[in-house]
């Protein structure tokens, strides 16, 4: 039985963990948390989202642009968000609408779909 989702990873590519640390936490505002000491050599950071865990990888040769995987978090103020990145010149992409739901997409700075939903019902 899968009791439920631990954490997800996604992953940047080598060196340059400063500056996904600048937009995953400076623009996002989320978390950083401590890695396990037997896993700090592998690069990368982890963050803490809610109730779950980001890891933040390291992966060279891989074209994140050619992919459909993505993380979407969950927000309250979808407004917020996209004003928010559109003022760090972030290009925001309308997402294929679904009921009950507002969302919107974009790329980081390495190329990975990151999605933004709101839950309209709540």
């Amino acid at each position: 039985m899968i009791k439920g989702l631990h954490h997800v990873q996604i992953t940047i590519p080598k060196e340059t963990e400063e500056k996904a640390k600048n937009f995953y936490c400076g623009i996002l505002g989320l978390q950083e948390i401590e890695k396990p000491e037997s896993l700090k050599g592998r690069g990368g950071f982890w963050l803490k989202v809610g109730d779950k865990d980001v890891h933040i990888g390291t992966e060279d040769d891989f074209d994140r642009l050619k992919t459909k995987a993505h993380i979407a978090y969950e927000v309250e103020d979808i407004s917020y968000w996209k004003n928010r990145l559109t003022k760090e010149n972030i290009q925001i992409l309308d997402g294929v609408p679904i009921p009950n739901f507002e969302r919107f997409e974009f790329r980081d700075p390495f190329g990975n779909r990151v999605e933004m939903i709101q839950n309209l019902n709540l």
